[in-house]
This record gives structure tokens, C-alpha cells and sequence, in this order.
């Protein structure tokens, strides 16, 4: 893959064409199940979600399940009808109201629910949704969502569920909008008796039935989205550590197949999750999620971030399998899942977005985090080269963030082009320690928080001082990226400016001569004089090792 070289008239063919191919895409066209999904309309605003207790009995023969979810919920506003969500493939078999049946109707997988009296503002209250049938079966999870049916070496069930962006109602049903976060939860999974299942947080029952399954009760005290919630159901043994990080001891759980019950595997978790933990609470604060405990889970696929119950399989190796992304060598010296999936404890986990669209905020710091992880471990200098040798994956096909109100996501440059972003923030900040407060700050202001678009690009400028609203805008919501233009006038004198898709786009940038330190200089979109002294047409040198930009000389 060949490193990005921007030169000359290349430039303007490389700036333009991004904003053709966007001016010549037919438009995408969205489906009122879209709707039905990705919208807050008032039969999803009208109630706060704050309990649920999940019971589920998974057949794994039939790959068939069935069960109930309790909604506890607060009323936010006076209704008589509320939507939650359920694919339709899977039956709605009785919604139950205080002992009595209610009635429900179905719009793809959409279920809406009527009253027999008006809930009032500020009521507490609460009812339980019977459901069965056979889940959506992932044919390549992570990527695609659904239970994940697979067996071990031994010939022993091997089952997950994943179902990120495609949504937690593919298997249970729930109010299924990243804006409203139960509260607590109880998770009852019941499975073959020789079997365990791993659920989020901390396990506080199992109980055996006279039908040959076992049923493990997870309690989860934190927040969580229902994505995050999971079944990781196998032929399981545990084990657990203490780590002592900034708020005490923190309890860590591993849960590997029997079959990988070796020392060199255990202790290459053990080693890259101690790090890890070490790493981010360093960059992002306390791991967010001390009272769940922190556990890793074996899964037949590669991994998700399911809170408190990281889903991992990356076959006890460093790097991405095996391979290191940046062809730098330094993604190969730590396990790309422990790192990455981690990471999203604190960006996804405790800060979320309010609406998919903005996934680019889970991803984007989180491919960022793997080089700060670097940074912490190997220098500064190493975790630049990590994320300047990622830089040939970004696509630039269509901005990191997606259309609101659809649960469409944006761009999968999301997660190399958007850790490019932060990397260059972090140039332009200048202030490294700054730059950690910032993180830091907001992990502790987002806390157990959803958050948006706006709420991120505020808060980075004002702790760091400079308005990043037209930085982001061009490299979040549009799909180019910006030209540096540097042209000289009749007396030597150099100016610059940017050429950029954002009206009065506003970026300093490091500049100097060749050989000597480079300096911070201030331009927009109009030419202002760069007052780097000594700089002439043959010397110039701007930073685009960090800085992910065009350069155009005049």
C-alpha cells in the first residue's frame, strides 16, 4: 500500500474528487423501518427505561430461544401507548400488565403497546414482554449481528451473541435506542447443564432444574446500551486477578475455552490486559466500570466491546491475527483485541452516542487509544509512526458521520481516518499534558453520559482553547480533506491558506525550514503572511507526517 503524497496539480484532482463522486451518488434512501428504528418519536421519549431483567432459555440444538425481559421504566411525559422493539422474525407471544394481557401491534420491528389508562409524568412502572423463536443467525459476526452458533475442537457448543449497529432486539426485545440507557439489570441465561454462560457484570446465582439446564444470574449495576448486553455460552473454565488501579482494586475475570488452558496463553492475556488497564486509566482516567469488575471472554468470533464481559478472539496473538495494520512493527508488539476492544470502555461504554450516526465518537478515540497505548509503552515518536502508517486504509469515500434519525452509521473511516483526526488535534494543541486532561475531562464529564456531535467538538475547544468547529466539520462531515495552498508574492514574502469544503475553515499548522523546528501558524481560508523567518519556496516544510492534508505549492 502506497503512502498518501500530495503534490501540485495531483492535489486539485485528489481534493476534487471526493466532492464529485458525493455530487454524482444517487441519494440514499431510507425506509419508514428505518424510521421506526433510528427515530425518537414521543412513543420513545414518553418513558425512561431503568430496569430490566432478562430470562432467556437458549435450545442450542433447535437454535432456538425463549423467555421474557421485564421493562421497569419512569414516565417521562402522561401516555397511553409505547413502542419497544423486537425483530419480526421472532415471536411477540404475550405482553403482560399488571397479571393481564395487553394489547400490542406490530410494524416491521417495531411492537407498540396500548394501556388501559394513561400513565402520569413521574410514575414508576413496569411490564413484561414473552417472546420465542429462532434468532437471526450472523453469518460473520462481528460484522454482521445475530448469535453467533459454533462449536470448539471438542466438538462442545461454542455460542455469542453480536449485534452492534444491527441492534439488541435481533434477540430480546428492549427499548432499542442508544439515547436510553437501562440503569441496572439483571441478565438470566439458562443453558445445557454442562455448559456456562457469561453474561456482563458479576455473577451472583446459578441454579440447577430438572430439565438438564443450568441457569447463571449476571447483575449489572452500571449503565449499559443494549448492544453491550451479551451471551458467551461454552465449554468454559475461570480465573481472576485483582488489579490495583486509580479507584482501588479492581476485580478481573478471564473466561477461556478448557481446550486453551495453557500458561503461555493465560499469561499473554494477563500481560496485555495489565497493560492495557494501565495504559488507559493513565490517558482516560479511572476504567469507568469498577463495580461490573473487568472480564475477558473467549468467543469463536474476533471480538466486541461488550461491557464489563470483553469478547475476545484474536487466538492469543499480538497484532490484528497476527498482522500489524501500520506495517510499522509497532502494532505487533501488544493484542490488537485486549487494546482495542478495551479502549471501548471508556469511548463507546461510558461515553456514547446519542444517535448511531455518531458512532464515528466510539471509534475514532478508540483507534486513536491504540496509539496512545503505544505512546505510553514505546514514545511518542513510535505511537506517530503507528497512526502515520495507518493512514493508507483511509478510503475517503463518504464522511465518518452518518444521517440522523435512520441508525445509520458513517464512513468506515470512522476508526483510521478519525484516529488520524485526534493525533492531529493533539499536534495543534501542543501541549501534551493538556492534551491528556482533555481526555481525561472528558471521560469525567461524559461519565455514564450520551453524548453527540456537538458536545465533543465543544467541549475539545473550549479546554483547549481554540475553536476546532470548522476542523471537525471538514473531516467528520465532509469527505476530503483540505488543501494547504502557499504561494509567494513579489517580494518574497510567503502567505497560505486553506482550500477547504468548509466556508471559513479556520487550522493552524506546523510550518519552518527545513532542518529547524517548526512552528505554529495560524491560517483560514483567505491568504494571511506565514512569518516563519527565512522561508523560501526551495526550503519550506510542513509537518504532514502528522498533520492529514494537501499541500499545493504556488
Amino acid at each position: 500500500m502506497k503512502r498518501l503524497l500530495y503534490l501540485t496539480l495531483s492535489l486539485w484532482i485528489c481534493y476534487l474528487a471526493p466532492g464529485q463522486a458525493q455530487f454524482m451518488k444517487a441519494k440514499e434512501i431510507f425506509s419508514r423501518a428505518d424510521s421506526l428504528r433510528g427515530e425518537l418519536t414521543p412513543l420513545r421519549t414518553c418513558y425512561d427505561i431503568q430496569y430490566y431483567h432478562l430470562d432467556v432459555k437458549v435450545d442450542i440444538d433447535n437454535k432456538f430461544i425463549s423467555g421474557s425481559n421485564l421493562f421497569q421504566f419512569r414516565a417521562v411525559d402522561d401516555f397511553t401507548k409505547l413502542q419497544f422493539d423486537l425483530f419480526d422474525n421472532l415471536s411477540v407471544d404475550k405482553v403482560e400488565y399488571k397479571g393481564k394481557a395487553l394489547p400490542f401491534s406490530r410494524a416491521f420491528n417495531a411492537v407498540f403497546i396500548e394501556f388501559p389508562s394513561t400513565i402520569e409524568k413521574g410514575k414508576v412502572d413496569s411490564f413484561t414482554v414473552y417472546y420465542s423463536g429462532n434468532p437471526i443467525q450472523a453469518t460473520r459476526a462481528p460484522w454482521d449481528g445475530g448469535f453467533d452458533w459454533k462449536k470448539d475442537s471438542n466438538g462442545k457448543p461454542f455460542v455469542a451473541t453480536a449485534c452492534q449497529g444491527l441492534g439488541a432486539s435481533v434477540w430480546w426485545p428492549n427499548k432499542d435506542h442508544q439515547s436510553d440507557e437501562v440503569d441496572s439489570m439483571l441478565i438470566s441465561v439458562s443453558v445445557p447443564k454442562d455448559l456456562i454462560n457469561v453474561s456482563n457484570g458479576r455473577l451472583v446465582g446459578v441454579e440447577n432444574s430438572s430439565d438438564g439446564y443450568k441457569t447463571y444470574h449476571w447483575k449489572v449495576i452500571n449503565p449499559i446500551n443494549n448492544y453491550n448486553i451479551a451471551l458467551n455460552i461454552g465449554d468454559y473454565i475461570h480465573f481472576s486477578e485483582v488489579y490495583t488501579g486509580e479507584k482501588g482494586n479492581l476485580d478481573v475475570g478471564y473466561y477461556i475455552l478448557r481446550e486453551n488452558n495453557q500458561k503461555e496463553k493465560i499469561d499473554h492475556l494477563k500481560k496485555n490486559v495489565r497493560e492495557t488497564l494501565q495504559a488507559f486509566e493513565h490517558w482516560f482516567g479511572p476504567y469507568p466500570f469498577y463495580e461490573d469488575g473487568y472480564k475477558i471472554v473467549e468467543t469463536a468470533h474476533l471480538g466486541m466491546e461488550h461491557q464489563s464481559a470483553i469478547a475476545y478472539g484474536n487466538k492469543y496473538q499480538n497484532g490484528y491475527l497476527g498482522r500489524d495494520g501500520s506495517n510499522t512493527g509497532w502494532g505487533n508488539k501488544w493484542d490488537f483485541i485486549v487494546v482495542h476492544e478495551s479502549g471501548h470502555e471508556w469511548f463507546g461504554n461510558n461515553i456514547t452516542s446519542t444517535d448511531l450516526a455518531d458512532m464515528w465518537i466510539h471509534e475514532s478515540f478508540t483507534n486513536y487509544a491504540e496509539a496512545l497505548f503505544i505512546d505510553y509503552f514505546y514514545g511518542k515518536e513510535a505511537s506517530q509512526a503507528y497512526v502515520h502508517g495507518n493512514r493508507p486504509g483511509i478510503r475517503n469515500d463518504k464522511p465518518l458521520q452518518g444521517p440522523y434519525h435512520v441508525n445509520k452509521e458513517g464512513s468506515g473511516d470512522m476508526y483510521i481516518k478519525g484516529g488520524v483526526l485526534h493525533n492531529m488535534i493533539r499536534t495543534i494543541v501542543d501541549d501534551d499534558e493538556k492534551w491528556r486532561n482533555i481526555l481525561r475531562g472528558l471521560n469525567k464529564t461524559f461519565y455514564h453520559s450520551q453524548v453527540d456531535y456537538q458536545d465533543i467538538v465543544t467541549y475539545i475547544s473550549t479546554e483547549a482553547g481554540f475553536d476546532f468547529t470548522s476542523v471537525y466539520e471538514q473531516y467528520v462531515k465532509k469527505t476530503g480533506i483540505p488543501t494547504l495552498e502557499i504561494a509567494f508574492d513579489r517580494s518574497g514574502q510567503p502567505l497560505g491558506r486553506w482550500i477547504s469544503e468548509v466556508e471559513a475553515f479556520n487550522m493552524p499548522v506546523h510550518i519552518g525550514t527545513k532542518g529547524n523546528k517548526k512552528q505554529l501558524v495560524k491560517l483560514t481560508n483567505s491568504f494571511k503572511p506565514i512569518n516563519v523567518p527565512g522561508l523560501t519556496r526551495e526550503n519550506v516544510e510542513i509537518d504532514t507526517y502528522n498533520y492529514y492534508i494537501g499541500i499545493l505549492m504556488q
